[in-house]
């Protein structure tokens, strides 16, 4: 109701003049008409009441009753009982009219194309379902499972971080710093599990590993620069790199990972995701991971090391090459969107003090600093030890769907081949000669199915479309075997009796 009774906020929209040749009701009905066509009103926000709005102009209640009755009748406005009056959403789903010139007319179009110096817009679309939890079996990569989500503890350390003393610590701009407890618990929590030790002056934090990966490349690349990437690869990471100027070279992955011999020697980077392959979730291994730290030795290579799906508790857990490096070539980038929530946007980077020093300059001009009062209450997570609970619990249901879903593959789409893999909350899938996945994927999504097709992750013009992938992090366990035969059929395979 405040809204509705805040009347500033529709000042500008009337200009009710008596020297008008108009009657003052049409002057109502043309102001509003205009500021709908305009998209100046939301369709979540009331008008003023009729008497409000009446004292506002200075005319009688009635000539605004009017004017409104007739935009109702015309389709412009809505009543809602109790409520008043708002926009017919209907009108705001038709295309804007031009704006107009005050003269009446039309406005030229700003062509922001072509003033823009980068190019995002044209980069590739993200895996993105915005709908993803109302489907039966979401096989979807990066989200969480509701179910899974530490809810309480949570909503403990937020209150905590509410508290008046803690309030006092995190309210003030922290202008390029972070919040010294959150450091010392990625220092002492969160890097030893991958081998890493790391001073405070070493850690920096991120909106997520993507803000980390897009600083880095701000900072470190431009035209000119040669970046070596596993292909298939990580999408994002080598638009990112490619937004700054950077020429990315993609280099072949095998069973054993990336394959260390074939990254040019020319390349100034190389970005890397050793502890699960992204996408097919293979870990490198302890040779390539020694010969690729000694190459980049050899022709003066930096190593981004992208933790990509490390937090989890593995079967098998790998060092980080971040811990095996003596030279202060790894930068280790790291997030807790696997863990914690994806939409939480809390990562790091882990790097030598003098770049780390280099970021947080870069950062103040960005955004300062992610928000101090997430930080406090990620940091309180971490020092209760709610996060280890969680990554235990979090690992061994991933694990048991991981299990599932390799069994309801070979049962169902024996055609496919998946990575053999342990570990991670995805599985990469190659499916037979001629697969389309998209093609799959429509219709995988008609029997609320949905899937990942696999052709965005590879650097090539003619992009193979038989590869999908299929995350586990959101789908309960009992979904995955029937997802699994709904996705059979829509592949045109007649499942199996049980």
């Amino acid at each position: 109701m405040a809204q509705r009774n805040d009347t500033a906020i529709w000042s500008g929209l009337f200009r009710i003049s008596a020297e008008s040749g108009q009657t003052l009701q049409a002057q109502i009905r043309q102001a509003i008409v205009a500021a709908i066509l305009d998209r100046q009103i939301a369709a979540s926000m009331p008008l003023p009441s009729c008497r409000v709005l009446a004292e506002k102009l200075g005319v009688a209640r009635g000539t605004v009753v009017l004017a409104f009755q007739q935009l109702v009748d015309q389709g412009f406005l809505i009543a809602r009982e109790r409520r008043g009056h708002f926009v017919n959403p209907e009108i705001l789903a038709a295309p804007a009219k031009p704006a107009q010139k005050a003269n009446g007319g039309a406005v030229a179009e700003i062509d922001w194309k072509s003033r823009r110096r980068i190019a995002a817009s044209e980069m590739p679309k993200p895996a993105k379902h915005d709908n993803w939890i109302k489907y039966s079996y979401p096989f979807v990569y990066g989200q969480f499972d509701p179910a899974l989500f530490p809810t309480a503890e949570w909503r403990e350390c937020n209150r905590m971080a509410l508290a008046v003393l803690e309030i006092r610590n995190w309210a003030a701009d922290m202008v390029d710093r972070d919040d010294p407890l959150l450091i010392e618990q990625i220092q002492a929590r969160l890097l030893p599990r991958r081998g890493i030790f790391a001073n405070p002056d070493e850690i920096i934090v991120t909106l997520g590993a993507q803000n980390a990966l897009y600083m880095l490349a701000t900072l470190l690349m431009g035209k000119g620069t040669k970046v070596a990437m596993e292909d298939p690869g990580y999408p994002d990471a080598r638009s990112i790199f490619r937004l700054a100027g950077a020429e990315v070279e993609p280099v072949p992955v095998d069973k054993s990972g990336i394959v260390t011999g074939a990254v040019p020697t020319d390349a100034d980077f190389v970005f890397v995701t050793p502890s699960h392959h992204c996408p097919t979730m293979v870990p490198l291994s302890a040779e390539r991971r020694q010969d690729l730290l000694n190459r980049a030795q050899q022709y003066n290579q930096i190593v981004i090391e992208d933790g990509y799906d490390s937090q989890l508790i593995d079967e098998a857990p790998q060092q980080a090459l971040k811990s095996l490096d003596r030279s202060g070539r790894v930068i280790y980038v790291g997030s807790m969107s696997k863990t914690l929530a994806p939409g939480l946007r809390l990562g790091y980077i882990v790097a030598s003090a003098d770049l780390v020093a280099e970021l947080r300059a870069l950062r103040r001009f960005m955004l300062r600093h992610p928000p101090a009062n997430n930080q406090r209450a990620v940091a309180l997570f971490l020092s209760l030890g709610h996060h280890e609970a969680l990554v235990r619990r979090l690992s061994t249901a991933f694990d048991e769907r991981r299990k599932r879903l390799v069994q309801a593959i070979s049962a169902f789409l024996p055609d496919w081949r998946s990575t053999d893999s342990a570990g991670g909350t995805s599985l990469w899938l190659e499916g037979p000669q001629g697969t389309d996945s998209r093609a799959l994927a429509d219709a995988a999504s008609c029997r609320s199915v949905i899937i990942e097709p696999g052709d965005r992750f590879f650097n090539r013009v003619d992009k193979p479309t038989r590869f999908m992938r299929l995350g586990i992090s959101s789908i309960a366990l009992q979904h995955i075997e029937p997802g699994i035969r709904e996705l059979a059929t829509a592949a045109g395979r007649r499942p199996a009796a049980a």
